[in-house]
This record gives C-alpha cells, sequence and structure tokens, in this order.
C-alpha cells in the first residue's frame, strides 16, 4: 500500500476512538486495521495502524482471534488442524483447545433435498460485531479523521453467497459523498491521486481484504477474502 501522510484535524486525535480516554493520560500503541491476522503474509507495506489505548487494543486479542479462525475454518468446512489452507488458522486451533472446541460446536451438518451434505455455521456474533465494529472505527479514523465515539447504529455481516444479484450490487456500488472529504484526510489523498483505490473500495489485499468509507451518514463497508461482506453505519 502506498503511504499516505496524514494532515487531518488533531484536535480529533485526542481520545482513545474505543474508550474516549485522553490519550495522553494512558499507555498507548498502534492498531492494525483491518485486524493483521485476516490477512496473508507477507503483510503489506504501510497496511493502516491507529493508535488506541493499549488496554483497549489488548481486549480485543481473544475476539480477533476467534474472528480469525471461525473463518478460517468456514472456509476450509472443517476444525482439523491439518485440513486448514491458512497456516495460521491451523496454529491457532492446535494451540487454543477451547477455542477449536467452541468453534467445533458452530459447525452443523444437514442434507438438502438432493441428498448432498451441506454444512452450516452459527457463529457467536457478539464477537464478530465486536471485531467487525472495531475496525470499521479504525477505517473511519484513519481514513477520514473522524472518531467514532458513539455506539453505532448498526453492525451487519452476511457471505456474499447468500445475497441475491441487487443486493450483491447494491454492497459493490457504494454510493459515496457528493461531497469530497475533509482537505487533509487521507481518504482525500486517495480520491485525487487514486491511491490503493478499485471503484470506492480502499485495497488492502487483493482477493482478501478491502474497505469503503462514506460519510454523512458514517457508513464503512468491508468484504473480507471475497467471503464475508460487512457494514457499520453510524446515525448523524
Amino acid at each position: 500500500m502506498e503511504e499516505i501522510e496524514d494532515f487531518s484535524d488533531d484536535r480529533n486525535k485526542t481520545w482513545c476512538i474505543h474508550c474516549t480516554r485522553m490519550l495522553a493520560t494512558v499507555e498507548t500503541n498502534f492498531d492494525h486495521v483491518p485486524t493483521k491476522g485476516v490477512l496473508d503474509l507477507p503483510i503489506p507495506e504501510n497496511e493502516p495502524k491507529v493508535p488506541i489505548c493499549k488496554s483497549c487494543n489488548s481486549s480485543f486479542s481473544a475476539d480477533e482471534e476467534y474472528f480469525i479462525a471461525l473463518l478460517g475454518c468456514v472456509l476450509s468446512g472443517s476444525v482439523i488442524p491439518e485440513e486448514q489452507t491458512n497456516q495460521k488458522v491451523a496454529n491457532i486451533l492446535r494451540s487454543n483447545y477451547k477455542l477449536r472446541q467452541q468453534i467445533k460446536k458452530a459447525r452443523t451438518e444437514c442434507k438438502t433435498t438432493g441428498g448432498d451434505t451441506q454444512v452450516l455455521w452459527k457463529p457467536d456474533q457478539g464477537r464478530i460485531d465486536r471485531v467487525i465494529l472495531k475496525n470499521a472505527r479504525g477505517h473511519a479514523f484513519f481514513e477520514l479523521g473522524e472518531p467514532m465515539l458513539e455506539p453505532p447504529a448498526s453492525v451487519w455481516s452476511a457471505p456474499l453467497s447468500l445475497m441475491n444479484e441487487s443486493q450483491r450490487k447494491k454492497l459493490e456500488n457504494f454510493e459515496v459523498d457528493e461531497f469530497w472529504p475533509e482537505v487533509g484526510s487521507r481518504m482525500m489523498t486517495r480520491v485525487v491521486a487514486g491511491l490503493d483505490l478499485a471503484g470506492p473500495w480502499v485495497v488492502v489485499q487483493p482477493q482478501v481484504y478491502r474497505y469503503a468509507v462514506a460519510q454523512a451518514p458514517m457508513r464503512v463497508r468491508t468484504v473480507i477474502r471475497e467471503y464475508l461482506a460487512t457494514e457499520v453505519c453510524w446515525d448523524d
């Protein structure tokens, strides 16, 4: 990814975007947005990162591990480490037996009317939503310099395969604002120079992770592994 300097309003960089505490009063570090484990190695240069408080960053770890492992198991159709296509997922399943059992319980098999076996998954949606929201807040802040401190109006996710043609078209043709982003924001630079953009989407890693952001109201969409679509919306 291209390195893009941020010249957005410094007054919006005072707080942790998750807990709202003043960053000057707490220990801080950088959070990867998207969650680093979602990406393939090697991690892209200049992958988006945002400063947050260390305690918030640590608090996401368990849910992120669940998210990464679950997504890998869904894509492989199995919870067996040796059957994973992603080595990171295999390592998580080997090292965390409790998590592996939790994901195993989310997996069920059923017979279709044609007699085929279909695998269904019922994830812990609360954990999935927390990771989606964490990344969405990071994308909004990184691209637009906007700390979304209030709870969102909605957090949504669904496999692309379950969307009809109209829903898929609406997802892909993300309506961007008629107003340009704030001067100095990274998104303004992207719009002007076309950096890392494929239409409205910022491509972090092709076929692995892309996201789009828009304001009025604030909306953040992602597509992960060309399998899972997500959207987080805030009220004006």
